[in-house]
Formats: structure tokens, sequence, C-alpha cells
């Protein structure tokens, strides 16, 4: 049998008690720490693994040699851009559009980025975008923006720019296309030509497309992302006749 729990008395101890029980086991825990020899060698372990550190002196540079083959590494890769430019300007068609023609009657495609890119690859050069904009960080951090993604085929054009002088920071194309884009607004602004809200979407839209592929067409409008807002009779319903005269200004302004 089994007594019934509720006769069962349960023992609660008084406050003086546990204070009294706790008294004794700190006391209990503490008298290791009585003997000196213990404290001694806590004390000298702790002393071996202090580390002792130095904010008032100077370092010394002893040796700077990967820094310099770095540096000289960068400035043979911007010799060598700069020397294929030269050698090439009047041969590919990229570089040629660039620098070669009059303003207003240059036209860059996306295969035009993509055969310079090409030829800058193959031997002797063995160029990237991605090499080239290291090495100038390199050289002129100052003057170099890291913005966007360092991969993207049309930065190769704010590289060419950049190596001739045409400007003076190195930026990544999409960036410098969202500047123009944003001047270009402005300028329509003040000229009191007004967009609704649908066509600015349609305008940031061509202009990010610009900036990863160069140029834009009506072809594009049967593509992504535009195909999913209408395509070219969504794009012809938004701005009507003016849809052409559009396209062709934002192309020549973002770009060149």
């Amino acid at each position: 049998m089994f007594a019934d729990r509720r006769d069962v008395q349960l023992y609660v101890p008084t406050e003086d008690q546990i204070t009294k029980a706790a008294d004794a086991l700190a006391k209990s825990a503490c008298r290791p720490f009585d003997d000196p020899a213990v404290r001694d060698t806590i004390i000298d372990v702790k002393r071996r693994s202090e580390q002792t550190i130095d904010v008032v002196s100077k370092d010394e540079v002893l040796y700077a040699g990967a820094d310099e083959k770095a540096t000289e590494k960068a400035h043979t890769t911007v010799d060598s851009f700069k020397k294929f430019i030269e050698e090439n300007k009047d041969q590919i068609t990229a570089l040629q559009i660039l620098f070669s023609k009059p303003y207003g009657t240059r036209h860059l495609t996306y295969e035009d980025v993509k055969q310079l890119a090409e030829a800058i690859r193959k031997p002797p050069y063995h160029l990237t975008p991605e090499v080239l904009w290291h090495a100038y960080e390199q050289l002129e951090k100052s003057k170099v923006r890291r913005g966007g993604p360092q991969k993207l085929l049309t930065n190769i054009i704010s590289l060419v720019r950049f190596a001739v002088g045409e400007t003076e920071r190195l930026e990544s194309f999409p960036e410098t296309v969202d500047q123009r884009f944003k001047r270009w607004l402005a300028k329509q602004e003040e000229l009191g030509r007004e967009f609704t809200k649908e066509q600015v979407e349609w305008l940031n839209m061509i202009k990010d497309h610009i900036a990863s592929s160069v140029e834009v067409s009506l072809d594009d409008f049967d593509d992504t992302p535009f195909f999913s807002k209408g395509g070219r009779v969504k794009a012809y319903q938004l701005f009507g006749k003016d849809l052409d005269k559009v396209l062709e200004e934002i192309n020549a302004v973002l770009v060149l």
C-alpha cells in the first residue's frame, strides 16, 4: 500500500537556514584557495598567458617586396592596355566608334563591345575588365570607384575612356549611365516635357538594359523584362509616335 501523498509533510527551510547553508557552501568552495601554493600557481599561469599590446611605439616597415611587385604588375597591365588601344584604335570597331567618328554619328552595339573584350583577352595581352579594374585600383585608388558588378562586359567602355583621359574618374558603366539618365530626365523637365509614372518605369527599364547591353531597340521589347510589361505594344501605347524618337535620343545620351 502506498501512503496518500496528501498526508506527506514537505520540509521548507527558513530564510535563516538557507543563508547559513549558502555561507557554508561558499566557504567550502573557497577553502582550496586558502593554500598559498594554489594562489601562486594561478597567478603564474595568468602571467604566462597575458599579452602586452604596445599602442605607443610605431611599427617600422622592414620589407615591402610583395607590394612593390603588385604595383609593378599593375603598371605593366595598364601600359599594355594603353598600347593595345593605340595599336588597334583604327582596327577594332568599338574603338573606331569611341574615338574616330564625329560625336553625333557614333553608334555602339553590344557586339562591338564583345569584340573589343575578346580582342584584349587574346595573346599577348591576356586582359579582362576585372584585371584592368584591379590594376587601376592599385595605381590610382582615389580616382577609382568600385560600384556595380565588375564582370559586366560593358565596363570596358569605362576603362577605355579612363585610359585615354576622356574621364577623370573610373566608375562602372551602369553608374555612368544612371547619372546621365538622371540628368536627361531633369533636362526634359526643364523643357516642360512630363512623363507619367508608368512611362518613367519604362524609361528606367530601358536605362538598365542599356547599362548591361549598350543599346536598346524595339526588338528588345519582345524580351525580358519588357515582354512581361506588355512588350512593344505597351510601349507604343505609352509613348505613341514619340517612341522611336525617345529610343534614338536615350541611346545617344546614355552611351556616348
